[in-house]
C-alpha cells in the first residue's frame, strides 16, 4: 500500500525562495503547494487538505502573523512554521504568541525546515 504524501503549503512573496522550498519539499516526499500571498492562500480550494503551513511573516499585503490570527479565529489547528528575514525579538515573540511550532530565521538550512515539518507532523 502506497503511503499518502502529506501536503505542505508555502506562503512567501519571494518567487525564487518559494520555488526552491517547493522543490525541497517535493524531494523529501511532500506535496508542496505554493502561494504568493496570504490572500492567495485564503482564496485556495479549502476542500484540499493542508497538513502544515510554512509561512513568511513579511508579505506584501496581509502579514503572516495576521493570517495565522485569522486562521486561529476560524478554528484552525494547522501547524505553522514561520520563516522570516526580520531580526526582531518582538516579531519572534508575536509569532510565538499567535501560535507557531517553529520560527526559522532566513537563511535557514533545508535540513532545519524538513526537521521542523517532520516535528510538526509527528
Amino acid at each position: 500500500m502506497e503511503k499518502l504524501r502529506r501536503t505542505v503549503a508555502v506562503v512567501d512573496d519571494d518567487a525564487s525562495l518559494r520555488r526552491s522550498l517547493g522543490r525541497l519539499l517535493n524531494a523529501y516526499g511532500f506535496l508542496a503547494e505554493e502561494y504568493v500571498s496570504a490572500e492567495d492562500f485564503l482564496a485556495r480550494d479549502r476542500k484540499k487538505p493542508i497538513d502544515c503551513l510554512v509561512l513568511d511573516i513579511d508579505l506584501g499585503g496581509m502579514s503572516g502573523i495576521d493570517l495565522q490570527r485569522r486562521l486561529k479565529a476560524e478554528g484552525s489547528v494547522l501547524p505553522v512554521i514561520f520563516i522570516t528575514a526580520l531580526e526582531s525579538g518582538a516579531v519572534k515573540a508575536e509569532a510565538e504568541k499567535v501560535g507557531c511550532v517553529t520560527y526559522l530565521q532566513k537563511q535557514f538550512s533545508g535540513a532545519a525546515l524538513i526537521a521542523a515539518i517532520n516535528n510538526a507532523l509527528a
